[in-house]
């Protein structure tokens, strides 16, 4: 079923003739290199295959034979399989023998417009499509060989790069073309062997895709990638864009393996391919060159638009840099303000605490010196108490003398019965104003806490005397009984004490006048120490209102201190605004040398136009007119033509060793160019 053109039998030479002609064959040029002596070795053992090949192509004609009757259908076909697979193994042979030889003798790349080289990819595309099996799909039965040249992308990644460039051909349609311009990539890269050696090393795989007695699954397989080594001595150059390679025929082309006499015209291709080879060269040259002056053009309209670029950037940050002044100047002022305020604030408050100071001495002096007179009342009423304690004692001592007085009454008890009547409603006024006293002297308790004490022992006296007057009225039921007999003696002592009853009640008057006098100086001390409470809390108040101002005066100190740490910070950022804009200068001025720079280096390239003598007849620089006073000089620079006094500067320049005459204007570009240089 595979496409061969049959040439006649004829005209195929026969194994002995190909031996003498490859002995009697003259060597074609001195190998040096080893890889060459490698080729020249692997055609030499392909010549023994040379005439087989061509016997059992020429007799085989590459056509089955039907089988004899004699023999069953499996062996026939065996025997057929075994046939088309010597027969493409020995093309294979001769077609890679023939294009190592003709790619050797012709010593250049080769193109795909090289018969032998398409001769051996039509060779190559026979034995991979040996024993392919017939895919069914739904637009019919497909049968490419492209499908297990996919699987080398899966066992080998450096294939990956083939396989996305062949995907990516847009004017490849079918697999056949996809397949075809794979095998020209693979061969390009040197690496064809070693592709299909990696397929060949797994079998496995390839049942997939091939009959168990295809070529590729058998010996043959593994005999053509030894073969394909020795193809990696040629250097091919495959141009796969603008080729059909969908629509290719596969036909071999036996009249290439005959022999060839035309010696001198192969002499004059040979130069002529050298000359061609050499014009290509030269194209190439200019080529490049080309885009090299595209790419510097280029460059420096790159570089002309980041200029006008940073010029813009330059502008809008002198316009921000005068914002922020402006800015920074508002915020002066109003600092300036809130200082100004601060301040005077400050010299209020310290105003009106010293006046509050000044006040609170004031009230502290007056304070002391009521604590001082308060202290000598209090002095002053302990003197009183104490004198009021002698006139107790005294009256204790007059109780007593009343008591001894009793006793002798109590001997004449049984005389004065009649006076006990009288006795006893003396002793009642005396009772009533003893209760009168007693309840003085609690009202006298309860204004005066200091004189708790003296009137405690007071009524623990009065108790005694309520107790020794029980005792009398016990003794006085005694004496009734002997009232006839002291009824004299009574009368006797009636009179004696009515006089000293007299006297204890102007005692007794005495004493009332001195407690409400007392009671009135509670009260007006009670008062004293309200007024004096009130003075006190009016002071706590102030003293409360004081503290309050003094922490409104920290939050003042402490507002200030955040303002002064904002304007710090305003100042940082100044600063480094500031300094960013300096630095933005500086890469402008670095980028307007480096244009600078550029330019004298394009109008170096371009190439600076020396004047002639005869074409200035004038200094360029001042203008005056040359003489034989006043001389002609050329700036080593610019070229052009100055006076002596317009061109008295040298200075030292790539293309002078020493210094050299130089103009004014150059002078100052120069020295500006080196001090930017070395800033």
């Amino acid at each position: 079923e595979e496409d061969f053109e049959i040439i006649d039998k004829k005209q195929l030479p026969d194994a002995a003739e190909l031996r003498n002609e490859e002995k009697t064959k003259p060597e074609e040029g001195r190998w040096s290199a080893p890889i060459l002596s490698l080729a020249k070795k692997a055609s030499e053992n392909l010549a023994l295959s040379y005439g087989s090949a061509l016997k059992s192509a020429s007799l085989v004609g590459f056509v089955s034979k039907p089988g004899s009757s004699d023999r069953p259908a499996k062996t026939s076909a065996r025997c057929h399989t075994m046939e088309e697979r010597a027969n493409l193994m020995n093309m294979m042979k001769l077609s890679i023998k023939i294009l190592i030889q003709s790619a050797l003798s012709l010593g250049r790349t080769l193109d795909s417009d090289f018969p032998p080289l398409q001769q051996f990819f039509v060779v190559l595309e026979h034995c991979l499509k040996h024993g392919l099996k017939v895919k069914k799909t739904f637009i019919g039965q497909n049968k490419s060989f492209f499908g297990p040249l996919e699987l080398v992308e899966k066992l080998c990644p450096e294939a990956s790069d083939i396989a996305t460039s062949v995907k990516n051909l847009p004017e490849l349609k079918t697999a056949v073309g996809r397949g075809r311009a794979w095998l020209y990539l693979a061969l390009m890269q040197k690496k064809l062997a070693d592709y299909l050696k990696v397929l060949l090393d797994h079998k496995h795989l390839l049942s997939e895709f091939y009959e168990p007695d295809a070529l590729m699954m058998e010996e043959e397989g593994a005999v053509i990638v030894g073969l394909l080594v020795g193809l990696n001595v040629i250097d091919a150059n495959l141009c796969l864009k603008g080729e059909d390679l969908d629509s290719q025929v596969g036909v071999i082309d036996f009249s290439l393996y005959l022999k060839e006499t035309q010696d001198s015209d192969g002499k004059q291709d040979g130069g002529i391919t050298a000359v061609l080879d050499q014009k290509h060269y030269v194209e190439e040259l200019n080529r490049h060159l080309s885009c090299t002056v595209a790419d510097l053009q280029n460059k420096i309209d790159c570089l002309e638009k980041t200029n006008s670029k940073l010029q813009e950037e330059l502008a809008a940050a002198t316009d921000r840099i005068g914002s922020l002044q402006e800015e920074q100047q508002q915020l002066k002022q109003q600092n300036e303000l809130i200082r100004e305020r601060s301040e005077k604030s400050v010299e209020v408050t310290k105003e009106d605490t010293k006046v509050e100071l000044d006040t609170y001495k004031q009230s502290r002096q007056g304070l002391d010196e009521m604590y001082s007179d308060v202290w000598k009342q209090l002095k002053e009423e302990k003197k009183v108490r104490l004198e009021l304690e002698k006139e107790l004692e005294l009256q204790i001592g007059m109780k007593t003398e009343m008591e001894i007085a009793m006793k002798l009454l109590e001997k004449d008890t049984h005389e004065k019965q009649d006076t006990l009547v009288a006795l006893r409603q003396q002793l009642e006024e005396v009772k009533a104003i003893n209760l009168q006293m007693f309840h003085k002297s609690q009202n006298a308790e309860c204004s005066l806490q200091q004189k708790t004490e003296a009137i405690s022992s007071f009524e623990g006296k009065t108790n005694e005397m309520m107790s020794s007057m029980k005792q009398m009225e016990e003794r006085l039921q005694q004496a009734e009984r002997a009232r006839q007999a002291a009824e004299e003696r009574c009368t006797k002592m009636k009179q004696e004490l009515a006089g000293r009853l007299d006297t204890c009640r102007q005692q007794m008057s005495q004493l009332d006048s001195k407690c409400s006098t007392l009671e009135k100086e509670l009260k007006s001390e009670k008062e004293q120490r309200q007024t004096l409470q009130k003075e006190l809390h009016q002071e706590k108040d102030a003293t409360t209102l004081l503290k309050t101002e003094l922490q409104q005066m920290e939050g003042l100190k402490k507002e200030l201190r955040k303002l002064q740490d904002e304007k710090q910070q305003l100042e940082k950022v100044c600063e480094e605004q500031e300094q960013a804009l300096q630095e933005m200068g500086l890469h402008l001025s670095q980028s307007k040398l480096k244009m600078e720079d550029i330019k004298e280096v394009n109008k170096a390239l371009k190439g600076h136009t020396w004047l002639k003598d005869d074409e200035a007849t004038h200094c360029k620089q001042c203008e005056k007119e040359f003489s034989i006073s006043r001389r002609k000089h050329h700036c080593r620079n610019c070229g052009d033509i100055f006076c002596n006094t317009c061109s008295s500067n040298e200075l030292a320049l790539p293309s002078y060793p020493k210094p050299v005459r130089v103009c004014d204007t150059c002078h100052t570009l120069l020295l500006q160019r080196c001090s930017s240089n070395s800033s």
